[in-house]
């Protein structure tokens, strides 16, 4: 069973914040522990958002308190029209992920029976040390990075797979792959996405993020992958072009890696489609399908490549600005 970031910080944090509103002489320390819990989340800038929410809905939930308490009195009637006031202007405000954290301090003055300034100090401490106490320890963030970097190796290591089957097929007509790199590659995907949103969220002053273009870019080329092989399952198996096609699609399984090679398969596969260009107009109906079929699948080579090549100057010219 493994432990999550925010199970430790909710473990730690829940203690001290009970602890400090305890030390302070807090009427409901305990409660301290509860608004902790609720600010715990899983990235610097739900944190950040999250104790903004949760801190105007408290002092918000304190006002109507106070108006409402003293005009309708305390008894549960008073607390039904308050949340059916309070709730709705908490959606107005955008700010609805603070009615559970708000209802505690409604129910503590609710508690107390009488609104006193002694009372409204204590609350509004409360309110500081529970979601302070989330919010610093959510200042500390570990790395995505190295996450990140793994599901980067184990996705070029499915392309070159994918690309070495299809090379296997033209040339042997080798029908044994399982298609498995097809599943992984789909769910590599959708994980690393969803890492590089989250280490966006983590850094507040950085708009860019160094993996999201190169995720997105590879998302793009998995597409265009996935449309090549029925393309590939129509070419003629012994013939020279498709043989020329098969070695095609090795180099390019063995060229991926972060790197950029774009431009020197790019030149070859222009010189590919010279060749074709001077063999002999197909004379039947299955040398033309087959010939049709042969340009769709260059044409998908060609854009697989241009991704590439265009994600690596965009790169250049980041680390250029960097620089």
């Amino acid at each position: 069973m493994k432990i999550g970031y925010r199970t430790i910080k909710t473990a730690i944090g829940t203690p001290i914040a009970i602890s400090i509103a305890q030390l302070l002489g807090l009427t409901n320390f305990v409660s301290a522990g509860i608004l902790t819990i609720l600010c715990i989340q899983p990235s610097r800038k739900r944190s950040v958002l999250s104790a903004w929410h949760r801190f105007a809905a408290c002092i918000i939930a304190i006002i109507f308190s106070i108006i409402l308490f003293e005009i309708l009195g305390y008894n549960p009637v008073a607390i039904g029209i308050m949340l059916a006031i309070f709730i709705p202007v908490t959606v107005m405000l955008k700010i609805t992920p603070g009615i559970a954290t708000s209802s505690v301090i409604i129910l503590h003055i609710y508690s107390a029976r009488q609104i006193s300034t002694g009372l409204l100090i204590d609350e509004f401490i409360l309110i500081v040390v529970g979601v302070g106490t989330g919010l610093l320890l959510n200042l500390y963030m570990p790395s995505l990075d190295n996450k990140l970097k793994v599901k980067q190796e184990k996705l070029e290591n499915n392309f070159q797979a994918i690309l070495n089957e299809i090379a296997l097929y033209i040339r042997d007509n080798n029908e044994e792959w399982d298609g498995k790199e097809i599943t992984q590659t789909e769910e590599i995907l959708e994980d690393a996405t969803e890492l590089v949103s989250l280490d966006r969220e983590n850094h507040l002053l950085r708009n860019e993020h160094p993996y999201n273009d190169y995720f997105s870019m590879r998302s793009r080329q998995f597409e265009l992958l996935k449309k090549m092989l029925p393309l590939v399952s129509r070419l003629p198996k012994t013939d020279a072009i498709s043989l020329q096609i098969a070695a095609f699609f090795e180099k390019l399984s063995d060229a991926v890696h972060p790197g950029n090679t774009a431009i020197v398969y790019l030149e070859e596969l222009e010189l590919l489609r010279t060749k074709f260009d001077q063999e002999e107009l197909p004379s039947t109906r299955e040398a033309f399908e087959t010939r049709a079929n042969l340009f769709r699948l260059l044409h998908e080579i060609e854009d697989y490549l241009l991704l590439k090549e265009k994600f690596k100057k965009s790169d250049l010219k980041k680390k250029n600005r960097r620089d």
